[in-house]
């Protein structure tokens, strides 16, 4: 399996015997960093690429043959549109994860709340969700990841044990904070690209496209394109004969500490 341990390994290996090599074979020098480039393009696709479980496992579906399927909302609480998202899943009778940014709960209290309230669970995404989050150390990362949970527990009494990467971006450093913060990474088997993607028929028919099985589907409750086309997605997936099941039940996960 692919992961940062073996991928050290083999290229320091492969580094060691270039070096070797060329005190009997005369090594064109671009072979050297030719060698770094595709290292580096390793750790990219391991970075950036959530379900790859590069640094650490990442939950990002459910091994299943079920037709159930779990639906997350990242980015609130927002005054838009996190209440028109609540209001259509109360309708719909249907449950789903929100992974929350902190710095957003403060002036949204009553809607942070408000998810809780209404049976949905509520997950990290980090207090600032700062453009720069993935340069942080290990150190300030975690004490980002506490302020969170500080401002939930505050909020809600409860602390969060799921945790979403900020960008869906993971490195050493991260790996570390979850592992120190004792947190659960969870990632998703679908990404909606909704925060690109402004026509609302397109969204849904790329969503149904890929639906399968197990499947975790990322969403943002400040996209307005979701708000609307979810009541029609929901629909359709019940009508496809899905079930629609919270996120740490079908994953089997503990969503408190």
């Amino acid at each position: 399996m692919l992961n940062f341990r073996n991928t050290n390994i083999l290229f320091s290996a492969g580094l060691i015997a270039l070096i070797g090599c060329n005190f009997f074979y005369k090594i064109p020098f671009y072979i050297y960093p030719a060698l770094l480039f595709v290292y580096s393009l390793v750790l990219f696709y391991g970075c950036y690429f959530v379900s790859s479980n590069f640094f650490l496992p990442v939950i990002c579906s459910a091994a299943t043959t079920k037709k159930e399927i779990a639906l997350s909302f990242d980015d609130g609480p927002a005054t838009s549109y996190t209440p028109e998202i609540l209001a259509v899943l109360r309708e719909e009778k249907v449950h789903a994860a929100f992974f929350c940014i902190g710095s957003r709960i403060a002036g949204n209290e009553k809607i942070f709340r408000q998810i809780h309230e209404e049976g949905h669970i509520i997950g990290n995404h980090s207090y600032s969700h700062h453009f720069w989050f993935d340069l942080f150390s290990s150190r300030k990362m975690l004490a980002d990841l506490k302020m969170m949970d500080s401002a939930m527990e505050k909020a809600t009494g409860l602390l969060p044990r799921l945790f979403r990467p900020p960008y869906g971006v993971i490195n050493p450093n991260l790996k570390k904070a979850i592992i120190d913060g004792r947190y659960t990474p969870v990632g998703w088997s679908i990404r909606s690209l909704d925060t690109v993607i402004d026509d609302d028929r397109k969204l849904l028919k790329k969503i149904n496209k890929t639906l399968k099985p197990g499947a975790v589907i990322l969403f943002h409750d400040t996209s307005r394109t979701t708000l609307a086309m979810l009541p029609l997605f929901l629909r359709q997936v019940k009508y496809s004969g899905y079930e629609i099941v919270r996120l740490d039940k079908m994953l089997n996960l503990q969503a408190y500490a």
